[in-house]
């Protein structure tokens, strides 16, 4: 019986997984399953498999790749999700963002690209060309910093 209640618990996106409150801060990369709430400071990049929620007290700077997204914060960094993204009033978001659906209220400040196609096959083509696009702007990035110290 206890088995079936935690499979369900790792599986449904009700659950909260993983909670970063508030005041506290977190430096890397996280891989996530399931659902996380970011309540504080997230520098670096953050994959789940659920949804991510970012507060309207969080800040995170670095991309967001999530089943869905929520924000009503400050995100430095891209975000893809393909269910939907909503950003709230009090969201800030400097960043490309890709999804089948997006949600807007009045007041949020969007800074960069933003693709959001309902089609499945096109929205798949977008998304693979965006992240292409990521991974080839991180790759020269990288090789720069790596010119200077030469």
């Amino acid at each position: 019986m206890y088995r079936g209640v935690a499979v369900a618990f790792r599986s449904d996106d009700i659950s909260i997984n993983t909670f970063i409150g508030s005041g506290s801060a977190v430096s890397g990369n996280l891989k996530i399953a399931g659902f996380v709430t970011i309540h504080g400071d997230l520098d670096g990049d953050l994959e789940a498999t659920g949804k991510v929620i970012v507060s309207e007290d969080a800040r995170v700077r670095g991309n967001i790749i999530a089943k869905s997204a929520i924000v009503g914060g400050v995100v430095e960094g891209n975000i893809t999700a393909p269910d939907f993204i909503q950003l709230f009033q009090t969201s800030s978001v400097v960043g490309d963002i890709c999804t089948r659906k997006l949600v807007l209220e009045d007041g949020v400040l969007l800074h960069g690209h933003c693709i959001s196609l309902a089609d499945e096959a096109e929205y798949q083509d977008a998304r693979s060309q965006v992240l292409d696009k990521a991974a080839i702007t991180s790759s020269s990035a990288l090789l720069h910093t790596n010119d200077e110290a030469l």
